[in-house]
């Protein structure tokens, strides 16, 4: 792919933005008319009256127009979509996936089979291409790592749509900050998905903050979370320090991650299944210390912009002070995991 102009990005983002914005009131009115809500009858849920679904269709339909018609109106060619395949293809099974449970209420095990299915095979493709960003060099090693991040990664974003414009609001400052690395690493596949990726949650964020009108459901979150995990996974970080490296891709999604960790841990210590839902994840806690639900969401925006910028600064940084930030920004991500561990679960 050839590069693009800054102003080209920003259309592309614009484009995106534009498209999902358009696309999500209708999917709203579609949802309405069939019934696909989110309905407050379980005990965690933090709305009062029925919000629809099928906003994850908007942002999958939105991602994948933008992306094939600009490659075809500007430098199409057959690498081009064959790499753009290789990363929009997996997400669109799992938002269909996704899109089942939405109308079907699967059971947890068959979205982790097919997801752990995906991983591996992304996985596979990625390091027998020598396409993985940081890689070990070992394929015993690198396939194991790569397949838990992207299995981990997608489900911490279905875990962290639990709050009006949580997950959304967090996947557009991670899919900016990406951009802005990808663009500085001359990485413009990287660059073009990720400006996409950040157009389409800004756009349905519009109608998804809060109070939201309508939720990706997880038909939006298992899309968004393993083309995220996709494109942060093939990012090649330009730090030669090898934790720096490593840590890039988590900074990145930091939040998202803290947010699955405290609620995972909280309740393998409770003795119930992660999968369970419950009132343990950041928003619930932080509106338990007081926070309205605006609040919550702004607190765990703004932890997701501090967290990417020091990604950023990493990427910039010399070599010798990369360890330096990664020890700083790793010790203040677990000094929040303990903190938040250590407030109420419900």
């Amino acid at each position: 792919m050839r590069p693009l102009s800054l102003s080209d990005y920003l259309l592309l983002g614009a484009l995106s933005l534009v498209t999902v914005s358009l696309l999500t009131p209708i999917m709203r009115s579609i949802a309405k008319s069939y019934g696909v809500v989110d309905a407050p009858s379980e005990s965690h849920k933090t709305h009062k009256n029925p919000v629809p679904y099928l906003g994850g269709v908007a942002i999958a339909l939105g991602v994948v127009i933008v992306t094939y018609i600009t490659s075809l109106a500007s430098d199409f060619s057959g690498d081009t979509f064959l790499l753009a395949s290789s990363v929009l293809i997996p997400a669109i099974v799992m938002g269909i996936v996704g899109l089942i449970d939405d109308l079907k209420k699967l059971s947890p095990w068959p979205r982790f089979i097919i997801q752990s299915i995906f991983g591996i095979a992304i996985s596979a493709l990625l390091v027998g291409t020598n396409t993985l960003g940081s890689p070990f060099g070992n394929n015993w090693i690198d396939i194991p790592i790569t397949t838990f991040f992207i299995v981990g990664i997608t489900n911490s974003i279905n875990f962290f749509d639990n709050i009006d414009g949580g997950a959304s609001g967090a996947l557009a400052i991670a899919a900016v900050f990406l951009f802005i690395l990808s663009f500085q690493g001359g990485q413009f596949l990287i660059a073009a998905l990720s400006i996409v990726l950040a157009g389409a949650t800004l756009g349905f964020l519009l109608w998804n903050k809060p109070p939201a009108r309508i939720y990706m459901g997880d038909a939006g979150a298992l899309f968004l979370g393993i083309l995220i995990a996709s494109l942060t996974i093939r990012f090649d970080p330009n730090p030669i320090d090898r934790i720096a490296s490593f840590a890039i891709p988590l900074l990145l999604l930091a939040i998202p991650i803290l947010d699955t960790s405290v609620a995972v841990a909280s309740r393998i210590r409770r003795k119930i299944s992660p999968f369970q839902g419950g009132r343990d994840h950041l928003s619930h806690r932080l509106m338990r210390m007081g926070f309205n639900k605006r609040q919550s969401v702004l607190l765990l925006w703004v932890g997701s912009i501090l967290f990417a910028s020091v990604a950023l600064a990493i990427s910039n940084a010399s070599y010798s002070i990369e360890w330096l930030v990664t020890t700083f920004a790793g010790a203040i991500w677990l000094l929040l995991f303990i903190s938040f561990l250590r407030t109420p679960d419900a």
